[in-house]
């Protein structure tokens, strides 16, 4: 039998699973509240990609980059429903990587849960990197390096502290983006129908969706281009379960979370990508040249609207560092719970920090903004290109995972059971399908090609440890 998530729910007297009264076994402690989880919930599913990757991928796809961004948006959707049935049952600070140690045997939960923690330090970097570019051009005397230093060593210290402090930062960070966002949705739409006052566009309606050159200017092609431009942009909307073993009602965190993700995906993406093409014709260069969000905002009028993009994608980059070291420090924690890291990655200091799991996951990621100052066009190139493809490889996980869990639940908790995956085992394997579909796809795109070759070489070193670690244990 494989080691089992370790994180337990208390049950009160005359209470019952799931009632708020929970604690945690492992040395965590719940120190994350509702109104903290439901923003994470909302917010982990904007990425910083969201702003700065749409604008290429409407020039790739035109208009028809909606159906892109609505297909990956219901590959998240089936995804999420998955891994909340499951994290529902089963609250864990390892999600996934503990499901699939459980459902598909040790090596399965060691690979993917190493795997998902070096995407996240590798994004560390990068973020560290967006964001140092930033604040550089506010205040050049601080050198790109020393505000990466600054911005890693401040978020260290707010996860530091405790999980409370993590999940403060992040419901302010992700309120914010949350704000912009929508402001920027209702905002547009009344500019597309020539609805707002003052506005420097004309209002024309959907026009912009077929007069340069129809719905699909790039032919029907396209859409599969526009996908794999855009799916790494949705990576993060699982954040929510492995934060929820951190919680007071993980249960009822989980399932909210679950619930919620079809119009947090409908709003924040497709509502403000439908916006920018509305907007601005598809092959307007500001598209690009400007970023999608700030050329909209030029096209309405509004006043230093590069300025205003600047600061919340500030604030999206700071959410994403402080999502990031968090879900890689949790990662770290559960692996070296299982015996599959090093045992002091397990241990937690008085206020319930993992604090071991934390700096050796910052220090990979400090390493990795080295690279990406000394080497950015070969060490770092590399590490970006063999974690490129690793989201695809966590989804097509969960789904693996969830065909052999469901029977598991139904045998030993089915009261737990509060969360069910639509049209099981159909639905599961339509998505295993998908996302399987999408990596051949890559396989055959000049631009993804690199991206799932070395993700799969990373994979494969990876796999043959776990598989060698599980036969060495049997003997």
């Amino acid at each position: 039998m494989s080691a089992q998530p370790t994180t337990t729910t208390a049950t009160a007297p005359g209470g019952d699973p799931g009632d708020g009264r929970h604690a945690s076994a492992d040395g965590l402690k719940a120190g994350l509240k509702n109104r903290h989880l439901s923003m994470i919930a909302i917010g982990g599913v904007i990425g910083a990609g969201l702003f700065a990757g749409s604008g290429q991928g409407i020039a790739a796809a035109g208009p028809a980059i909606l159906i892109s961004y609505a297909l990956v948006g219901l590959l998240v959707v089936l995804v999420m429903r998955m891994l909340g049935e499951m994290a529902a049952a089963d609250p864990s600070s390892g999600s996934f990587s503990a499901y699939a140690d459980r459902a598909l045997g040790r090596w399965a939960g060691f690979s993917i849960g190493w795997l998902y923690w070096f995407f996240w330090v590798v994004v560390l970097a990068v973020e560290a990197t967006i964001a140092a570019e930033i604040l550089e051009g506010w205040v050049p005397a601080v050198p790109q390096w020393g505000w990466a230093l600054i911005v890693m060593v401040v978020l260290t210290a707010t996860n530091l502290v405790s999980v409370g402090s993590y999940g403060e930062f992040e419901f302010w960070f992700a309120g914010i983006k949350v704000v912009a966002i929508g402001a920027f949705v209702v905002v547009g739409a009344l500019a597309v129908f020539g609805l707002l006052p003052g506005s420097d566009n004309p209002g024309t309606g959907l026009a912009h969706l077929t007069d340069a050159g129809g719905f699909f200017p790039h032919g029907y092609g396209a859409i599969l281009t526009g996908i794999l431009m855009v799916v790494f942009s949705f990576m993060g909307s699982e954040i929510v379960t492995l934060a929820a073993g951190e919680s007071a009602d993980p249960q009822r965190a989980v399932s909210k979370a679950t619930n919620s993700v079809i119009w947090r995906v409908a709003v924040f993406y497709l509502g403000s990508i439908f916006v920018v093409v509305t907007l601005l014709p598809w092959n307007d260069k500001s598209i690009v040249e400007q970023g999608s969000y700030v050329a909209a905002l030029n096209s309405i009028g509004i006043p230093h609207a590069g300025q205003i993009m600047n600061v919340i994608i500030l604030t999206a980059v700071l959410s994403c560092l402080n999502s990031g070291l968090y879900t890689a420090s949790r990662m770290a924690f559960s692996l070296g719970q299982r015996g599959d890291a090093p045992a002091s990655f397990a241990r937690t200091n008085a206020r319930g920090v993992p604090m071991a799991a934390i700096l050796s996951s910052v220090a990979f990621g400090f390493l990795a903004v080295f690279f990406n100052y000394k080497w950015p066009d070969t060490v770092f190139e590399f590490l970006l290109n063999a974690s490129g493809a690793v989201a695809l490889f966590v989804w097509l996980v969960i789904c693996c995972t969830q065909l052999r869990m469901r029977g598991i639940i139904l045998r030993e908790a089915p009261d737990r059971l509060v969360v069910r995956m639509w049209l099981f085992p159909y639905l599961t394997w339509a998505t295993i399908a998908m996302i399987s579909f999408v990596l051949l796809y890559m396989l055959f795109d000049d631009s993804g090609r690199q991206q799932v070759l070395l993700s799969l070489l990373a994979a494969a070193f990876v796999v043959s440890i776990g598989v060698v670690r599980d036969r060495a244990r049997l003997r």
